[in-house]
């Protein structure tokens, strides 16, 4: 056999029994469903079993030196998931974001890797990048679904070799550091459309991690609302008042388009305006109201489907009112606002719905 042959099927041997340890360590974690280092994911509050089968992935995969894709919709915690997976993988140096979002190439090119003096006009000194900031550490670049194809080469270069040439500089520098990246956006599309390179998505997908949303993780609501509640309490100095039991039934039935972070912009919003006694939902109403566009979607829309046969008008009623008592947990007030119309109209008709069944 051939030199190179026999080296090829050590390594492919190799690599086979990395697969085999990953898999049988995967498998056990998820069997036993705990953790090994539950404080590496202390910033991240949930209860929730789909970010626990995720934390227990990233337990499988840290100490690995394969770059990790981080991927879901903008506010869902992408950069705690980075900072969790530094902290468990065991590397000492520093964790380093950087937002890459917006950037051309060239402010890219400098931002990752600096310049020497005089590469530029406004070079009057050189800089390092934030690629030797994070040596011997983790660096996390979020965004990189926005990134030029010029930066992805670039990008894909320093994955692949480990090296990286400042602006300015001919003499390539080496890094240590491991590298996470994120992205709101589908780059499976984004590689169908040529606005993503397909070598680079395939070199960057090894491992990924996709985080849900947070209409997905609606058991975690009560415990969010609690934590940003008290967060907002000690930034604004402010006594944490009563949660209006309506609060969580309003909640529950918003998508969340910004998730996570939309809803502690939410709770901020609402403790600034607060006066006294129970938190106003005022606030929260406000805000979905504004985002869903109520009152006024069309069928259009897609907000009522039919089946071959047409319910009658009074049959719709009476099923839009259950169903808003059912999402509103049985209150009237909250369900009123769901319809539409005031609780004392909604009281009318449920009155007047029991005297006909009757």
């Amino acid at each position: 056999m051939e030199e190179s042959r026999l080296v090829s099927v050590i390594k492919q041997v190799a690599e086979n029994r990395e697969l085999k340890r990953k898999f049988e360590n995967l498998k056990t974690a998820f069997l036993n469903r705990t953790l090994e280092s539950p404080e590496a994911f202390s910033k991240i509050i949930t209860r929730n079993e789909k970010m626990l089968s995720i934390f227990l992935f990233i337990e499988t995969i840290a100490k690995t030196s394969e770059t990790v894709l981080i991927t879901g919709e903008t506010g869902t915690g992408k950069e705690l998931i980075a900072e969790a997976l530094h902290r468990t993988s065991g590397i000492e140096g520093n964790f380093v974001a950087v937002n890459i979002a917006g950037l051309d190439d060239t402010i890219f090119a400098d931002t990752l890797f600096g310049h020497r003096k005089g590469a530029f006009t406004s070079a009057l000194e050189s800089r390092e990048g934030m690629i030797e900031r994070a040596s011997g550490g983790t660096i996390f670049l979020d965004e990189i679904g926005d990134l030029s194809v010029s930066s992805q080469v670039k990008l894909l270069r320093l994955l692949e070799t480990r090296e990286y040439y400042p602006l300015g500089s001919d003499i390539p520098k080496r890094t240590d550091a491991r590298i996470l990246l994120a992205t709101n956006k589908n780059l499976e599309e984004l590689v169908k459309k040529g606005g993503f390179r397909k070598d680079f998505y395939y070199r960057i997908s090894t491992h990924e991690v996709h985080l849900p949303p947070l209409k997905e993780r609606l058991d975690d609501l009560p415990l969010l609302v609690n934590h940003f509640l008290e967060e907002a309490c000690t930034v604004l100095s402010r006594e944490k008042p009563a949660v209006p039991r309506e609060l969580l039934p309003l909640l529950e039935n918003y998508d969340f388009p910004g998730n996570i972070r939309e809803l502690r912009s939410m709770m901020f919003e609402a403790l600034s305006r607060h006066k006294s006694g129970i938190l106003s939902l005022a606030t929260f109403k406000r805000k979905i109201g504004r985002e869903t566009g109520l009152p006024g979607k069309s069928l259009e829309d897609g907000l009522v489907t039919f089946s071959d046969r047409l319910p009658t008008l009074k049959q719709v009623n009476e099923l839009l009112i259950r169903e808003a008592m059912k999402r509103s947990g049985g209150n009237q007030s909250l369900a009123a606002s769901f319809l539409g119309i005031s609780p004392q109209a909604l009281s009318k008709r449920l009155i007047k719905d029991r005297k006909e069944r009757k």
